[in-house]
C-alpha cells in the first residue's frame, strides 16, 4: 500500500503547495515581482540539474526527484506568465463585437510568448531526458502543460466558474476573453481524453510487472491526471474550489470589478443586495433629471446596441441627456455610456452581478419607443 499511498500523498502536497505559493507571490505588490522571478529562475536552474541527474537513474527516489523537477520547471512558466514578464503582445481587453476566429486569435495574442516559452521548455526537457530510462520528469511537464492548456480552452469556450478572482490585477483584461456558459462542446472531449489517459497510467501503476520505480512514477502521474480531471469538473460544478488556496491571499480584497471607463450610475435601489456589482449613485445636477430604467434583454447583441446608441444620440427618442448601463453579450459583459452624441463601450468584469441594468436620464423622452429599441437589441439564440 505504501508503494502507492506515498506517491499519491506527495503529489497532492506538492501540487497544492506549489499552486498556493505561486498564487501568493502573484498577489504581492508588483515591486516584489523581480525578486519572485529571480527566485523562480534559481529554482529552475536547480531543477534542470536535478532532472539531468535523475533521468539516468531508475530508483524510487529518482522518480520523486524527476517528478519534483518537472513540477518546478513548469512552475517557472507559470510565474513568468502571472507576474506579466512573459505573456503576449496584447495586453488590453477584447472589443465586445469581436467574435469567431478573430476572438480566438486575439486571445492567443494575450499569451503568445508564454505559449512559445512553454513549448521551448517542453523541447528542452525532452532533449535532456531523451533515450534515458527515467522519463517521469518529462511526462510530469507534459501533464501539467495539458492541464493548463485544456483549462484555458474551456474558460475561453465557456464554463460557469471562470475563477477570475484569482487573476492578479495586471491580468484582469484576460477576463474579457472568457465566457460564462453552462457547458461547451470541448469540455466533454477534454475530460474524456484525460480520463482515458488516467486509466492507462493507473494500469501501468498496478501492473504485476511494475518495478518500485515504475509504480511510484506512474502513481504520481496518475494522481496528477486525476487532479487535472477534478480541476476541469470544478469549472462546471457549483463549488468554490479556489478556497483551497485562500491562505495565499489571492482573490481577496479585490474590487468587485476591474476598472472600466464609465461614470457612476444614478441612484436606484439595488437588485441584488448591498454587495451588488452595480456602481454607486450619480451625484450633482444629473440627479435632478428624470430617471427611467427600461427592462434590458438578458443577452444583448453588441452591434445592435451600437445602432441604438447612435439613434439616441441623434435625438430619435426625445431629449435623452445620457444613457448608461451594463449588459451581457454572447462573449462577455459590457458597460456603456452615451452622453450627448458621444458613446463609449468597455468590457465589464462582474463577480456578483446578477442581471443587466440600463438607466436613461433626460426630459420628455419616449419611454415606449426606447424600451422597444432595447428589446430589439436582444441577441438571436
Amino acid at each position: 500500500m505504501a508503494a502507492f499511498g506515498l506517491p499519491v500523498i506527495a503529489t497532492l502536497a506538492l501540487w497544492w503547495a506549489s499552486t498556493g505559493v505561486i498564487l501568493y507571490l502573484d498577489a504581492r505588490p508588483k515591486r516584489t515581482y523581480s525578486w519572485t522571478l529571480l527566485g523562480a529562475t534559481v529554482l529552475l536552474g536547480l531543477a534542470l540539474v536535478g532532472l539531468d541527474r535523475s533521468s539516468a537513474i531508475t530508483t524510487t527516489g529518482a522518480a520523486y526527484e524527476a517528478f519534483s523537477c518537472g513540477l518546478m520547471i513548469w512552475a517557472w512558466q507559470l510565474v513568468t506568465f502571472y507576474t506579466g514578464y512573459i505573456t503576449g503582445p496584447r495586453k488590453t481587453p477584447i472589443e465586445p463585437e469581436c467574435g469567431g476566429w478573430g476572438r480566438f486569435i486575439e486571445a492567443l495574442r494575450t499569451s503568445l510568448y508564454h505559449e512559445l516559452a512553454a513549448l521551448a521548455g517542453g523541447v528542452l526537457v525532452f532533449a535532456m531526458t531523451y533515450g534515458k530510462p527515467n522519463q517521469i520528469g518529462f511526462w510530469t511537464y507534459v501533464v501539467l502543460w495539458w492541464m493548463h492548456q485544456s483549462a484555458k480552452l474551456n474558460v475561453f469556450f465557456g464554463v460557469p466558474n471562470l475563477g477570475e478572482e484569482m487573476l492578479p490585477d495586471h491580468l484582469a483584461y484576460l477576463v474579457s476573453f472568457m465566457r460564462r456558459r453552462p457547458m461547451n462542446l470541448f469540455f466533454p472531449v477534454s475530460v474524456t481524453v484525460s480520463t482515458v489517459i488516467t486509466v492507462l497510467l493507473a494500469q501501468s501503476t498496478i501492473a504485476p510487472t511494475a518495478t518500485p520505480f515504475e509504480a511510484a512514477g506512474f502513481a504520481m502521474l496518475t494522481t496528477l491526471m486525476v487532479l487535472a480531471i477534478a480541476e476541469h469538473w470544478f469549472l462546471v460544478a457549483p463549488l468554490h474550489a479556489n478556497a483551497l488556496w485562500s491562505w495565499s491571499g489571492n482573490g481577496r480584497g479585490k474590487p468587485a470589478t476591474a476598472p472600466v471607463a464609465v461614470a457612476p450610475f444614478p441612484a436606484r435601489p439595488p437588485r441584488v443586495g448591498d454587495d451588488s456589482d452595480y456602481p454607486g449613485p450619480l451625484l450633482g445636477r444629473g440627479a435632478a433629471l428624470e430617471s427611467w430604467s427600461p427592462d434590458p434583454p438578458a443577452l444583448c447583441d453588441a452591434r445592435r446596441l451600437h445602432h441604438v446608441l447612435e439613434s439616441i444620440g441623434t435625438g430619435a427618442y426625445g431629449e435623452v441627456d445620457c444613457v448608461r448601463g451594463v449588459l451581457k453579450t454572447d462573449a462577455n459583459w459590457i458597460s456603456f455610456e452615451l452622453a450627448g452624441q458621444r458613446a463609449s463601450v468597455s468590457p465589464f468584469f462582474p463577480q456578483r452581478l446578477q442581471e443587466p441594468l440600463v438607466i436613461a436620464l433626460g426630459r420628455r423622452f419616449d419611454r415606449a419607443r426606447l424600451q422597444a429599441a432595447f428589446d430589439a437589441c436582444a441577441a438571436m439564440t
